[in-house]
């Protein structure tokens, strides 16, 4: 990315913290051996900022991300949204109202095409709106991150790879919520599209006010985020 898209844009005035992260570690057990993946991890963020989330590979990122969008729970420590436990507001609650994920599985439903893909998580995460305008809006993000009309209503087996990432990232952005949260999204596409995929992301932060958290392995994705923070040896320190 150039130092111009890394620059552009400037963040909306901040204020208390949106989502804070206090004190939570994460231990699993394989194989009779506990291993822990996360120590007393401590962390603030807050909203109209982009962060990014580095580190080697087996670090903990994809972790500390499944725990923050309440995809699975800490060990302990908690996680609060707008100041409330999201486990006492309840997890599904929590991701269905105010977290997106874009997975670096990408998670589609694949007999599905790109088009029902987006519609159905709108309709499941209550976004208040006819069928038709939820159509709308599923063209006009699929558009906009580049995806062929051709594409649109083909079922997402049968579109490449690149092609299926601009689909979940579309399928996160047309969820009204106030954190988006996104694993590796610009691993699989090509730089000039990476780059717009995440000058998107930087207008949601900048101008819409949204949380915006990537993990990532580029450095320019990191360059291009408001803060980047760093997982090391299980705990999460600036870069």
């Amino acid at each position: 990315m150039t130092t111009e898209t890394a620059t552009a844009g400037t963040p909306t005035e901040t204020g208390p913290a949106l989502l804070e992260i206090s004190g939570v570690s994460r231990t699993v057990t394989a194989r009779n051996r506990r291993r822990t993946l996360l120590k007393d991890v401590n962390q603030s963020f807050e909203a109209g900022r982009m962060y990014a989330i580095v580190g080697p590979s087996g670090s903990g990122k994809t972790t500390l991300l499944s725990l923050a969008s309440g995809l699975d729970a800490p060990t302990t420590g908690t996680i609060r949204f707008q100041g409330r436990d999201i486990s006492e507001m309840g997890l599904g609650r929590y991701r269905n109202r105010h977290a997106a994920t874009v997975f670096q599985s990408l998670n589609l439903i694949t007999y599905m095409t790109a088009v029902q893909n987006i519609t159905s998580a709108m309709e499941i995460t209550g976004v208040k709106s006819r069928p038709g305008a939820r159509k709308r809006r599923a063209v006009e993000l699929l558009e906009l991150l580049g995806v062929e009309p051709t594409e649109h209503h083909r079922r997402t087996l049968q579109l490449s790879g690149g092609q299926q990432q601009r689909v979940a990232i579309a399928r996160a952005l047309a969820c009204e919520v106030d954190v988006l949260f996104a694993d590796e999204p610009t691993g699989a596409l090509d730089h000039e599209t990476a780059e717009s995929i995440v000058e998107v992301f930087r207008k949601l932060a900048h101008e819409d006010g949204k949380c915006v958290i990537l993990v990532t392995h580029s450095r320019e994705v990191a360059a291009a985020c408001d803060e980047v923070l760093q997982l090391k040896r299980g705990r999460l320190v600036p870069a």
